[in-house]
């Protein structure tokens, strides 16, 4: 039999909604100011800006709108700033090479959960 209300065999068609995944810090987790990361890291804040700008340092805004950063900022950013100067990349390359790090990363870690990787490199 047909669903007397218009539209009801329609709305049936569509997908359930995805459950919203809700999260809590139990601790609060210290957010750095621009000014502050830009202190302790020896950037100038609009050189730190540029590299949000370009996704090579992770940052949220605040209620103001202000840039807030990890704690962990001032080593990401003396991260970019060696492969700038120690290599000699440009900005986009430096996005490459520290997605291609990560990668490497997180695959050694795996390989170390799972118990296959030997302590000497298989070249040697």
């Amino acid at each position: 039999m047909s669903d007397p209300r218009p539209g009801a065999r329609q709305a049936s068609r569509l997908p359930a909604p995805a459950p919203t995944r809700v999260r809590y810090a139990i601790v609060p987790v210290p957010r750095l100011s621009l000014q502050t990361v830009a202190r302790r890291s020896g950037v100038h804040p609009d050189l730190i800006r540029r590299f949000v700008a370009l996704g090579l340092v992770e940052a949220e805004r605040d209620a103001f709108g202000g840039l807030v950063f990890e704690p962990t900022a001032p080593a990401a950013l003396a991260r970019v700033q060696r492969l700038r100067t120690g290599l000699c990349l440009n900005y986009a390359s430096i996005g490459l090479v520290l997605d291609l790090l990560d990668r490497i990363s997180m695959l050694e870690a795996a390989l170390r959960r799972a118990g296959t990787r030997s302590e000497t490199p298989p070249w040697t």
